[in-house]
């Protein structure tokens, strides 16, 4: 194990148990039909783990509608029952992405979880609408390290399928057993001061700002530290998963290194290379995103 910056130790493990949903991702134009892609948080973190070389395991709840043979091909993959497979209609316009999510499958509970997923050393809850139980996180030892992506708990739908953000509930069951939190500044609406709330329990923020990079959020005496760190420029061509990738990058580089800064900038490399084509196929490898690290060198800030 090796220390982090605020005290904890950081597990040096070779994989990551993922929580959530898989999705099927069907397209505008046919929202009913049968042409899908495999989506969800927990794909895009598993695949991720893949490119980057560390070992997944995932725990997710499916249907008989959809082919998970790619994602249990790369992955240890245990596949909950359920009637249904969470659907999902991305709409990208001018004025930012539209949702809808139609037939969700039930939540991941505690009692889903076997002694031997409890007893995984790094845990990444991300779920995509909701599916994370209130009483999973506490059934990790107090020595596991657990990381969140929230979004998925900031979403509701309406009687449509349209997809809005709503207030976390059950939030207080979920951030003292937080190390990191993960999420990007399009989940607070821009507005910083909604990570108060979070930076009571959890001592490091991770706040993603899409094509502007990332910064690092720590709580201080009064109010948090914030400090920058820069994108890669991408030329962009599917956005979709952006965040899933850059949070699995992030804790992926943070469990090697220990460091938050330059854990931030691999997962800032790592994501806008995944964008620059479409779906899982577009992350890249550890050795693509090395390269570009080396060939770009960018110092820590001295603060």
């Amino acid at each position: 194990m090796t220390s982090n910056a605020h005290g904890k130790q950081v597990p040096t493990s070779q994989s990551i148990l993922i929580l959530g949903n898989v999705t099927r991702d069907v397209p505008a134009e046919e929202p009913h039909g049968v042409t899908y892609e495999l989506g969800g948080s927990v794909s895009y973190a598993a695949y991720t783990c893949h490119r980057l070389q560390v070992k997944a395991e995932v725990v997710t709840r499916a249907g008989p509608d959809v082919d998970l043979s790619a994602l249990q091909a790369i992955s240890d993959c245990t596949v909950l029952p359920s009637a249904t497979t969470t659907t999902f209609v991305n709409q990208y316009t001018e004025a930012g992405r539209v949702q809808y999510c139609y037939r969700p499958a039930p939540p991941i509970q505690a009692s889903d979880l076997t002694a031997d997923k409890r007893a995984c050393p790094v845990i990444f809850m991300c779920p995509i609408m909701q599916e994370v139980a209130p009483d999973v996180p506490g059934c990790f030892g107090p020595d596991s390290f657990l990381a969140a992506g929230p979004q998925g708990w900031m979403r509701t739908i309406d009687k449509d399928g349209r997809v809005h953000a709503c207030a976390w509930a059950h939030m207080e069951a979920f951030l003292p057993h937080l190390d990191v939190l993960i999420l990007s500044r399009e989940d607070i609406d821009h507005d910083l001061d909604r990570l108060h709330p979070f930076l009571a329990h959890v001592p490091l923020v991770i706040l993603s700002n899409y094509r502007e990079g990332c910064d690092i959020i720590r709580p201080a005496t009064t109010g948090f530290q914030q400090q920058h760190v820069p994108p890669r420029p991408a030329n962009e061509v599917d956005p979709t998963g952006a965040g899933d990738i850059f949070a699995t990058a992030f804790l992926i580089r943070y469990l090697e290194t220990a460091n938050i800064w330059h854990s931030a900038r691999f997962a800032n490399v790592t994501a806008s290379m995944g964008v620059e084509g479409v779906g899982l196929q577009a992350i890249p490898t550890r050795r693509e995103v090395m390269q570009y690290l080396r060939d770009n060198p960018l110092s820590e800030p001295v603060s």
